[in-house]
């Protein structure tokens, strides 16, 4: 695609990375066929190419206005359109900055601003967090639908985890809202990779991953925890730890890309790649393991929702899927997996019409081979579907963790 940017970005950083991602669209508009808000409005400026004509209009100069921010809030930045497009179009990266430039150029309503203050101020901070919860349970009559339905029901419990024991140690991100809203995953993945010869080790001064932040265009702060969670895992990285594992892949996906994002920080820039060359999604680590080594009983019927950030994002897509299929769970066919599920961080509360209706689409896929559970490897689409108070929705590694006969096999895994 022609290009003629505007001298206020041509020759910077961002520039080149704009001209770059444009000039790789040739507008075949085969995205359009995949990308859940133009499946839903019929819209092609609710589509990618749609989108992208948008931007390359801004970057060219032309006036914008807060139609074109709208049809950019709803993208779901799900990347199906990147699994999807022939050229390697990076749309991600090309979004990220005409979010930002936007948000600059066209400011929001107060109300606006005050909705993404508060869930930028509350989603990342984890105490804060699990005590709104708290309050939010005993106020959930009064709470708008949008949000008591996805406080859990009932407290689940963390089960006990294992001491560190084995000479293989790995990193895990603990996450910001799952502690809370699922405190049994990361327990669960510490048991059933102890089983398998190796110890997690947590970093307590590591938080939110940032993605929160830096997808509502506050990339700054973004960046900014990043950089904190780099220094809180260095000791530990240094010291030879192994991988830093992420049971969300949400989280996952956006630390793999902090090589990227701080590639211009010279303070930052070679330890962000080394922790972007550490980072795994759990699925990673298990699938190269023994796992015959693990005693599992029969497995239960399940529907697997892959998240748009392990399968389009991390390129997993069939990873978990083959994991629990060689442990003997039995998986249901899911018509059109490749679609978003409508959770996308804060979008099901930033847009939550679009969401609820790619929620119900996504459950009425899942649940067509009458499964027992819904597994899924993320915390935000866990929760999403399992507002509906449809089938049972959890994390695909406690289902693997109950799976386990055996209390406490003594298994090494190969090097």
């Amino acid at each position: 695609m022609e290009t003629h940017l505007a001298d206020w970005i041509r020759d910077t950083s961002a520039g080149k990375e704009v001209e770059a991602v444009l000039r790789s669209c040739v507008h075949c508009g085969f995205c359009t066929a995949t990308c859940p808000t133009y499946q839903l409005t019929g819209g092609e400026l609710d589509g990618p190419r749609g989108r992208i004509y948008l931007m390359k209009q801004m970057f060219e100069g032309d006036a914008v206005s807060a139609s074109t921010r709208d049809h950019l809030d709803r993208c779901l930045t799900c990347r199906s359109c990147e699994s999807t497009c022939p050229s390697g179009v990076q749309y991600h990266k090309l979004l990220d900055i005409g979010r930002a430039t936007i948000e600059e150029r066209v400011p929001r309503s107060f109300g606006e601003r005050m909705q993404r203050s508060v869930l930028r101020a509350v989603i990342p901070n984890r105490n804060l967090f699990n005590t709104l919860l708290a309050v939010g349970n005993v106020a959930r009559p009064v709470l708008p639908k949008v949000l008591s339905r996805k406080m859990p029901t009932r407290g689940s419990k963390a089960g006990q985890r294992p001491p560190q024991r084995h000479a293989r140690r790995m990193l895990i991100l603990e996450g910001c809202v799952q502690p809370a809203l699922s405190p049994n995953t990361n327990a669960a993945t510490s048991r059933v990779l102890d089983r398998l010869g190796i110890s997690v080790v947590d970093a307590p001064n590591a938080g939110c991953c940032g993605a929160v932040d830096f997808h509502m265009n506050a990339q700054d702060a973004g960046l900014a925890r990043a950089r904190r969670n780099i220094d809180a895992w260095w000791p530990a990285v240094e010291q030879g730890a192994e991988a830093i594992v992420q049971t969300a892949s949400g989280c996952g996906a956006f630390v793999k890309e902090y090589g990227y994002l701080l590639r211009d920080d010279p303070a930052y820039a070679a330890k962000a790649n080394r922790v972007s060359a550490l980072a795994r999604d759990l699925v990673e680590v298990l699938r190269d393991e023994p796992l015959t080594n693990l005693n599992i009983r029969l497995g239960k019927r399940l529907a697997f929702h892959s998240p748009c950030t392990l399968q389009h994002a991390q390129k997993l897509g069939g990873a978990v899927e083959s994991v629990l299929t060689r442990l003997g769970f039995e998986l249901t066919a899911v018509p059109e997996g490749h679609l978003c599920c409508g959770s996308a961080g804060t979008y099901s509360i930033t847009q939550p019409e679009l969401s609820t209706a790619l929620r119900d689409r996504k459950l009425d896929a899942l649940e067509s081979g009458n499964p027992e559970t819904i597994a899924t490897a993320n915390i935000g689409c866990q929760t999403h579907l399992g507002s509906a108070g449809r089938t049972p929705v959890r994390h695909w590694i406690e289902l693997l963790d109950e799976a386990l006969s055996a209390p406490n096999p003594q298994v090494r895994a190969r090097r």
